[in-house]
């Protein structure tokens, strides 16, 4: 439940503080006085949109906090799952900068506004006369009766299935396009790889045939080349290796009496090892180099190939044109097996249509058997706020599969009994709609087990005797659950644990809580006006039963 409510420059609002009552709060005020304002303030705290406009000094920043008593609630569960610290005594605090930034804080602790906006579903509801518009939207209706039933494993486990039926059917659709234009394509496809195949295409073919390329057009120099060196190294009179084998044997006949000369003959010996081995290189090089113009002729063709590959297929690289090869060789694959591949995917739409049908069948059927005490239940409560002709019934028609199940649900009212009922959103007035959603509100509010329920003018259009009704529906709500009733009813506000009056003053709104003498002479003032008749006070005092 909301303890204390705290709003810093907000509107008209420059400092106000509550402290609320457990059961019914009654908050009245004269038109203007900034009662609207209160409601918006709470709004904020509970995440919705932030108004900078709504600052009243634009030097500091508008601060709203609200202080909770949320044990016994079980929302330790949902605290967790949000990533929000959880405590019995939880306060939320939500602060808008003069820039217009905003900033919410739940035990200090920064948040995300949805995260608020999701906690604060948990805390509070707020119900205003504009809601009464929401009886029109088939979601709402979906809802309430959903609520009522239980259905929210089966909604969850429906919803599931339901995305998982949009998939398979997205997946064979494309399946299904994609063969179409693959067979559109088959042929060129075929001919495509069959070239690419037929090229027999290796990586790193091209560095080999391009170096290839470089000598075969060079063998001549290259050959030139190479036997100058065999020549140089190997020749039997001037050779470097003869030279070399001269140098070794003269240094082994003074090796006794010149003590480096093993190493010298050592190191001598290394060098003459590796140029040999130059020398076989060199000379077999120069055996297996030579002009060669049908080979030359051959490199050339098949760099041409793969050079007009790469040209016609746009590649850079000739593994670029295997990768395509390969995609093209998996896309004819794909269409021979596309048949295959369709039959799986119906097959999985069939299976997931037939989970979907099941769990909506079970959907409607648990509806169908809520709704008989739903419509008791309504009818109850209207006939105690003065409706005692009023019907009231729930109808639940089959229909094709949304998110919410594969049904439409329609409220059917009338307030007369020889009037036969319809959807309440086109016959019902404002003071029966009024009525219609206090008794619903009444009946989700058991369900839901909210801590505290916000009632804004609900009882726009009512009065006298069904006032007083409408005040003890309100009232018995009030001794399982905190209420918080902004009203002009006299009526309805007799029915309060505490009453807080909102006034001006100043071009400033402030409230207060009214002691009994004051509550008499509000109440009394509600009766007769500004002017405060003896008959008022009496009449008061009855209503307050003093």
């Amino acid at each position: 439940m909301l303890r204390r409510l705290v709003v810093e420059n907000y509107a008209l609002i420059e400092h106000l503080e509550i402290e609320f009552d457990t059961s019914l709060n009654i908050i009245t005020g004269e038109t203007g006085a900034g009662k609207s304002i209160l409601m918006g303030a709470l709004a904020l705290l509970l995440g919705a949109k932030n108004d900078s406009t709504a600052i009243k000094d634009n030097s500091r920043a508008c601060v709203v906090e609200g202080e909770f008593n949320i044990a016994n609630l079980g929302l330790e569960g949902a605290f967790a799952e949000l990533d929000i610290e959880y405590d019995a005594e939880t306060i939320i605090r939500r602060t808008i900068s003069p820039s217009g930034k905003s900033r919410a804080f739940v035990n200090d602790q920064p948040v995300q506004l949805s995260d608020l906006k999701q906690l604060g579903a948990y805390l509070i509801d707020i119900h205003s006369q504009h809601q009464n518009l929401i009886l029109s939207s088939p979601q709402f209706r979906i809802h309430a009766i959903d609520t009522i039933a239980g259905n929210e494993k089966l909604l969850e486990e429906y919803g599931k299935a339901y995305i998982a039926l949009q998939q398979t059917k997205r997946e064979l659709s494309e399946l299904q396009q994609a063969a179409k234009r693959n067979a559109d394509e088959e042929d060129w496809l075929r001919h495509q790889a069959e070239e690419l195949r037929q090229a027999a295409l290796r990586t790193g073919e091209v560095e080999e045939l391009e170096q290839e390329l470089r000598t075969l057009e060079n063998a001549d120099s290259i050959s030139e080349a190479l036997q100058r060196v065999a020549q140089s190294l190997d020749e039997e009179v001037t050779g470097v290796l003869t030279t070399l084998r001269e140098a070794e044997n003269s240094l082994r006949r003074v090796s006794e009496n010149y003590s480096s000369a093993d190493s010298l003959i050592e190191r001598l010996h290394s060098a003459s090892v590796e140029l040999k081995d130059i020398s076989a290189t060199a000379t077999a090089d120069l055996e297996r180099i030579e002009a060669n113009p049908e080979r030359l002729d051959a490199v050339n063709s098949r760099l041409d190939l793969i050079y007009t590959l790469q040209r016609k297929n746009r590649c850079e690289s000739i593994d670029e044109l295997i990768a395509l090869r390969d995609r093209y060789t998996e896309q004819l694959s794909a269409i021979e097996h596309s048949d295959e591949l369709v039959a799986e995917a119906e097959a999985k739409v069939a299976a997931c249509e037939k989970q979907t049908t099941s769990l909506a069948i079970k959907l409607h059927d648990s509806r169908l058997k809520a709704s008989p005490s739903f419509s008791k239940g309504v009818v109850e409560i209207l006939k105690a706020v003065g409706m005692a002709d009023a019907k009231f019934s729930i109808a639940v028609t089959p229909t094709q599969p949304t998110t919410s199940g594969a049904d439409t649900i329609d409220f059917l009212f009338s307030a007369n009994a020889s009037v036969e009922a319809r959807p309440i959103e086109k016959i019902a007035s404002g003071g029966e709609l009024s009525r219609v959603m206090l008794a619903l509100k009444t009946i989700l509010a058991r369900h839901l087990a909210l801590p505290t329920i916000i009632f804004d003018e609900i009882d726009t259009g009512i009065s006298g005797r069904t006032a007083n009704d409408v005040g003890d529906i309100i009232n018995q709500l009030s001794e399982s659950m905190q209420v918080i009733d902004i009203t002009h009813s006299p009526q309805v506000a007799s029915k309060g644990s505490r009453h807080f009056l909102v006034y001006k003053e100043q071009s400033r709104t402030h409230i207060r809580p009214l002691s009994t003498e004051e509550r008499i002479e509000e109440i009394a003032k509600m009766l007769s006006g500004d002017t405060i008749t003896e008959a008022a006070l009496a009449q008061a005092k009855n209503l307050l039963s003093l």
